[in-house]
């Protein structure tokens, strides 16, 4: 697979161990294929959500014993709307958590035989003695319970952001449902109403942390120490088995009864003429919809249907974590394309937790030519506001942003709040400043941090986007002392580029409970990713 990808030494492994008569398969392998064997059956490239990854094992079943392999990239779901707009699309397949995606992406109805592979409802997944403390267990709960919770100041959450990942815009919309009273569909004259503008600020005023994907989201959660996270049913129960692992306290599932959306997970097939790539991937489709396997991804915590779950599987949606195998799933209508676009804005300029963030900016010398124009030009498209826009990146009225350009040292600080002039101005800094010296990221990280004790965290959704080409002088541990001094969890995310080392800025990331973006094919797309993030 692509990013996870099958090689052909799988193959090679599984004809040897079948001709030993009794040997296992060896696990799995990531590398390229061997160049001396191929799949006889061909190659099927897919864009999929992350939420997929967990089926790895029975796609692997599948390639052996078809002789067809499969090539998985994983994106978000809104990524994935993206690229069914674009005139050329490099996949065979699309697999996004909802068919939402498919809908509003598909315009020129290029995208054919689309079925159902499973389902899972996006849900509250609160620790356990949270819940029983917000009198939660055993108790239909809506989302007016859950928005006074978290207005008393007792609950806070961790979810993805509703305009890069679906388990976030499902749950977003899900809430802004509830709040209207469950109309039949959600209207742009709905979304006028202060009152809802209101209570969805305070609701989401609950977030802790963000996140640009659903399975990041789950990782992290089990890395720090939340109260909560909204998430697929399916990745709850991941989370809950790694806890039970670890020997601590699991998460009480609630279904939000008056908001609740579904992941409906189709798989389509792109049409691009090619009649042996559509037979591959009709044979792949029902080789996932047959029973047998249909049962194995159900164990996995995913449902194939919504009126409950096998005799055999109930022990998978287990009772005392809240989960609720009879439950039958009602789920919410979504709303035209143009008012879902419209709640996309909203949450992105007014409905959402305000970002403070800060960009440390490497101009040392090995930045010069190439690498400061790619600097340049992604910087643009998140400044830039026409340009954040189309990527539903732009800023909100009380939005922070901070540059920190440094080389060898803190060369500069600017700061612009809104969503003004004064935020566009902040690229005249950028395309502007001079290229050259020696290297030091920790230094702007914590000048980072030491402008954020300036502000009220609470208030914001605070982070570190940190970008170096080379191996970084300076002191870690004087960062680290920087760091705590601050009290509050803000992730250093760091994006690569050029010959940055990978172990810095991964020890960066593992210190903050946050995560390194590559940006060495392409640095625009890795700054749009990990602005996802907050």
């Amino acid at each position: 697979m692509k990013g996870k990808r099958f090689t052909a030494v799988i193959l090679l492994v599984f004809i040897i161990c079948t001709l030993a008569a009794g040997c296992g398969r060896s696990g799995e392998s990531g590398g390229e294929n061997d160049d001396n064997i191929s799949y006889a059956g061909g190659t099927l490239k897919i864009i999929s959500g992350s939420e997929n990854k967990e089926l790895e094992p029975i796609l692997e079943e599948f390639e052996r014993r078809e002789g067809i392999e499969i090539e998985m990239t994983y994106k978000g779901s809104l990524d994935i709307m993206r690229q069914l707009g674009e005139e050329d699309i490099p996949y065979d397949a699309v697999w996004p958590a909802s068919s939402l995606w498919l809908t509003t992406g598909d315009t020129d109805h290029r995208v054919k035989h689309a079925e159902s592979i499973s389902v899972s409802p996006v849900v509250f997944g609160i620790k356990q003695s949270l819940a029983e403390e917000l009198g939660f267990v055993d108790e239909e709960v809506s989302v007016s319970d859950l928005l006074e919770a978290i207005q008393s100041g007792s609950l806070k959450f961790c979810m993805t952001s509703a305009t890069q990942s679906n388990s976030g815009a499902s749950a977003y919309i899900g809430f802004l449902y509830a709040l209207l009273g469950n109309p039949e569909v959600i209207t742009s004259d709905d979304l006028q109403d202060p009152a809802l503008r209101t209570e969805i600020q305070n609701l989401l005023a609950g977030v802790d942390r963000s996140s640009g994907s659903s399975d990041w989201l789950k990782d992290m959660f089990l890395q720090g120490d939340y109260d909560a996270m909204v998430n697929y049913e399916c990745l709850m129960i991941q989370a809950n088995r790694q806890l039970e692992e670890q020997g601590e306290e699991t998460l009480y599932v609630v279904y939000p009864y008056d908001g609740l959306s579904i992941a409906d997970s189709p798989l389509g097939y792109v049409d691009n003429g090619d009649d042996d790539k559509e037979g591959m991937f009709l044979r792949l489709q029902e080789y996932l919809l047959s029973e047998e396997v249909q049962n194995q991804i159900q164990k996995t915590g995913r449902r194939t249907g919504y009126t409950g779950v096998s005799e055999e599987n109930r022990d998978v949606f287990r009772a005392d974590w809240g989960l609720q195998s009879d439950r039958v799933l009602s789920p919410i209508k979504m709303p035209a394309t143009d008012v879902l676009f419209e709640c996309l804005d909203l949450y992105q300029t007014d409905f959402k937790k305000p970002s403070l963030t800060v960009y440390c900016l490497d101009y040392s010398g090995s930045m010069e030519g190439e690498g400061n124009r790619q600097l340049v030009q992604a910087m643009e498209q998140i400044l830039i506001q026409e340009n954040a826009r189309k990527n539903f990146l732009q800023a909100s009225e009380n939005e922070i942003n901070i540059l920190i350009p440094f080389n060898g040292y803190v060369i500069d600080t600017y700061t612009a709040e809104g969503n003004g002039s004064n935020l566009e101005a902040l690229y005249d800094n950028v395309k502007n400043q001079m290229v050259g010296g020696d290297t030091n990221m920790y230094a702007a990280a914590s000048a980072g941090i030491e402008i954020m004790k300036n502000y009220d965290l609470s208030k914001y959704t605070p982070a570190v986007i940190l970008l170096t080409d080379g191996q970084s002088g300076g002191s870690p541990s004087d960062f680290k002392a920087v760091y705590e001094s601050l009290g509050v969890d803000v992730p250093i995310f760091s994006i690569m580029f050029g010959q940055a080392d990978e172990t810095q800025l991964q020890q960066l990331a593992d210190y903050t409970n946050a995560r390194v973006f590559d940006g060495r094919e392409d640095l625009t797309e890795a700054f749009r990713s990990v602005k996802g993030y907050n």
